[in-house]
């Protein structure tokens, strides 16, 4: 069940790796490998699924004004992931991350995670939408088999998905058979920055993504963890300096901005992981294919159709829905949660400021002391 919860967050993986590639021409081996390491180092240490994500924001803005203006470039992505390295790192070693942490009441935090399972199923549904039939044979399979623990669900989905893509697209095939080992290392890819690398790598993809990040990867992701699996606690000052860490090696080697999403950790545990053994699992194939079979990754990743991609975000987004939802918040916890996840449909840093005001503003006074 560790394999086959490791491939519980392809939704949101693949999509951006695709685009990154695709769009940016980024070197497959630094994208890879960046994200390879992060994964074994993340479920050596944290033992749990705790996930490694692109950057959701920053990947979105980085392939959409990379199509409209000689802006964004590689350089300027691998930019991005460095300032946002020690943007989490001073705010995870200083403890600063901790108290803006303790500033964001539960039902804030409880929306920001019904608003992004709400948000992982619309797009599960509009991934879907590219194929119905191909979807809905997938999330049936998936659904029936669930709860096995016999036939993992991923595994079938995985191959379903597979034999749809060769049946879609024989060319992939065609050129992934002719594929061989080529031993390949990124170079130093900070050696090749510039200071207006570096100002737009800020300004535009870096500094707009920390609120969307605090509320997500850091305070959701701890509590998600928390809620999950209570003999092995995280504290948001370790997700912050894993956060900054990570995003420095992905900058060096010339990766791409990560963080910790709460939709992964749900993704994961979704299709059966309940340990680290799951990261690691994924970890170490994205590394084989990083050193091994960097020329031909993009076309192994367009193997798999746009419409099973969206049965993993659907399932991914109940799971990670489910989680609010079971502790029934009442009153004007409801009203806030309800909110703040509505708002979160629309943008994570809203939602954030917008559950913050109300709860403020809402909140029953305390009771004065007797004398």
């Amino acid at each position: 069940m560790e394999w086959a919860g490791a491939f519980g967050d392809l939704g949101t993986l693949i999509p951006f790796v695709v685009a990154y590639l695709g769009v940016l021409g980024m070197d497959p081996t630094g994208v890879l490998l960046a994200f390879g390491a992060s994964m074994v180092a993340c479920g050596l240490h944290y033992r749990t699924p705790i996930p490694v994500q692109p950057m959701k924001a920053i990947g979105a803005v980085a392939a959409l004004q990379a199509a409209q203006t000689a802006a964004i470039t590689p350089e300027t992505v691998h930019a991005a992931a460095l300032v946002t390295g020690l943007v989490w790192l001073a705010l995870g070693s200083s403890g600063a991350v901790t108290r803006l942490a303790r500033l964001v009441p539960p039902p804030v935090v409880g929306g920001i995670v019904l608003g992004l399972g709400l948000g992982f199923m619309a797009e599960g549904v509009r991934l879907m939408h590219t194929g119905w039939w191909i979807a809905a044979i997938g999330a049936a399979g998936t659904l029936a088999l669930l709860r096995s623990r016999t036939v993992p669900a991923m595994f079938v989905l995985l191959a379903f998905g597979v034999l749809v893509g060769a049946w879609q697209r024989p060319e992939l095939l065609t050129t992934l058979s002719g594929t061989t080992v080529e031993l390949r290392l990124p170079g130093f890819a900070l050696a090749q920055l510039q200071w207006d690398h570096v100002l737009a790598g800020a300004v535009l993809l870096a500094l707009p993504q920390v609120p969307l990040t605090l509320g997500n990867a850091v305070i959701a992701i701890s509590d998600e963890n928390n809620r999950r699996f209570p003999h092995a606690p995280v504290t948001e000052r370790r997700i912050a300096l894993s956060t900054g860490l990570m995003n420095l090696f992905s900058a060096a080697v010339g990766g791409v901005p990560q963080c910790h999403g709460a939709g992964g950790m749900a993704g994961h545990v979704a299709f059966g992981a309940r340990t680290g053994g799951a990261l690691v699992i994924l970890g170490g194939l994205l590394l084989v294919l990083a050193i091994g079979f960097g020329g031909s990754v993009q076309h192994l990743l367009q193997l798999l159709p746009p419409a099973v991609l969206g049965v993993f975000l659907l399932f991914a987004g109940v799971q990670l829905a489910r989680g609010t939802l079971r502790a029934r918040p009442r009153g004007q916890a409801l009203l806030v949660v309800l909110v703040t996840a509505a708002a979160a449909l629309w943008n994570v840093a809203l939602a954030f400021v917008a559950g913050w005001v109300l709860w403020r503003i809402t909140r029953r006074p305390e009771a004065p002391d007797l004398p």
